[in-house]
């Protein structure tokens, strides 16, 4: 009896270790693809930009990674899981805590994964805000002001409402439900994005007297690049959030983050060719990125029928949002306000319609305060930031530069000989 007794019990250790591997290897894996959406996000803005600002966007993509990542490591992850319950902001220390042995690890977050592996998940979530930022003021905004305010919005702004609902405050509290982050990372970037694009005002030339003036992007091929990769490590982004290697979830996830890009894609293509008359490249792109937004937020649990549905409405504003921030002057060079924050938006609110295979999570009312809380802080911390940079240093190149061109004006290279 006591020898079977042992037997089920090492049994039983070994189960438990086999499952801690395989869903922490998920977890890494999936960090790694989030990783590769930041060369999805430079490989898209390079190819919407000039040519004449690609070194430029190359070189804050790759700043904004570097300055990310520690500025997380040594504030953000301390701010967004303090280990404090229901507040509105706490703050559980600067950068990681070395644990004394690593033997402990299969008692953190349930036996799914390490505390390191959850740092470097959420690092590469984090980083990913102020990309989204980067291509909404890209072609007239000064280097250095940039970078700095990026600095203060991963390290503060991001992990603070982050910290409302995935650290447990008071939004996850009040039920608000976002699984992997159409308000929490999406529509942070995006407001970041628009407050920034109001401040600095359009690129010369992008709006006059005769109408809107199109300054197309330089490489239509790189863009979709970009658009693949970021499709492609979004199952990392979607299938990650699962925080385990459930197979039936993970699986879900998958499927729906498929469907709703592919519906965003076919959306955004019927509708661009109803306002713009034409087969717009970039548009559809665009369509396929605001899918994948707008399912973030109920990937893990949505009908596939409902997917297609969110993904299909997504892909429709895009176009429609695009023409709306150009009439009232609003210049974003890579349509980030429009997928990020308008997608972002619906994919919210469609969790208390489609969430829970059409039961609903939450209220829409729930829904909609998370929206507008997130928003409202976001928003006013972003044009705060922006402002008190742009009376003091100046947060937009004099003409004479945007004109010539950002790499040679701030970096003395061009990107092709």
């Amino acid at each position: 009896m006591d020898e079977s007794l042992t037997i089920a019990k090492e049994a039983l250790k070994a189960a438990e270790q086999a499952s801690f591997v395989a869903n922490n290897t998920w977890m890494l894996v999936a960090t790694v693809l989030v990783f590769i959406m930041h060369l999805g996000f430079a490989t898209l803005e390079s190819g919407f930009v000039q040519r004449k600002n690609v070194v430029n966007i190359l070189f804050k993509n790759v700043m904004i990674v570097s300055l990310g990542i520690l500025s997380y490591y040594f504030i953000g992850f301390g701010l967004m899981y303090p280990g404090a319950e229901g507040g509105f902001f706490a703050f559980g220390g600067f950068g990681l805590n070395n644990p004394e042995s690593l033997s402990s690890s299969i008692d953190y977050a349930e036996g799914n994964y390490t505390y390191y592996t959850d740092f470097i998940f959420q690092g590469m979530f984090a980083a990913t805000c102020c990309t989204i930022v980067s291509g909404a003021v890209a072609e007239r905004i000064k280097l250095l002001p940039f970078l700095f305010f990026c600095l203060l919005f991963v390290s503060l702004s991001y992990p603070v409402t982050g910290y409302w609902k995935w650290g447990a405050g008071w939004l996850d509290a009040e039920g608000f439900y976002d699984f992997a982050g159409s308000t929490l990372v999406h529509s942070v970037g995006g407001w970041g994005a628009l407050a920034g694009a109001i401040l600095l005002g359009p690129r010369t030339g992008k709006y006059g007297s005769k109408g809107i003036k199109p300054i197309p992007g330089h490489s239509m091929p790189l863009a979709s690049v970009g658009v693949f990769l970021l499709w492609f490590g979004w199952f990392g982004f979607n299938g990650g959030s699962v925080l385990s290697a459930d197979p039936d979830l993970v699986s879900l996830v998958f499927v729906t983050t498929t469907l709703a890009a592919a519906a965003g894609g076919i959306g955004s293509f019927l509708i661009s060719k109803l306002v713009y008359k034409s087969f717009d490249l970039g548009m559809v792109l665009n369509g396929i990125l605001g899918g994948l937004v707008g399912i973030t937020a109920s990937a893990d649990g949505v009908l596939l029928s409902a997917a297609l549905l969110i993904g299909f409405v997504a892909g429709v504003l895009i176009p429609l949002s695009v023409n709306f921030f150009d009439k009232i002057k609003i210049d974003d060079p890579v349509g980030a306000t429009s997928v990020h924050l308008v997608c972002g938006i619906w994919g919210t609110i469609a969790v208390a319609i489609f969430g829970n295979y059409g039961e609903g999570v939450g209220t829409l009312s729930i829904q909609l305060l998370g929206i507008g809380a997130v928003g409202l802080f976001t928003f006013s911390f972003a044009f705060f930031v922006f402002y008190i940079i742009k009376v003091t240093v100046g947060i937009r190149v004099n003409k004479e530069e945007e004109i010539q061109g950002l790499d040679i004006g701030e970096h003395q290279a061009v990107a092709y000989q």
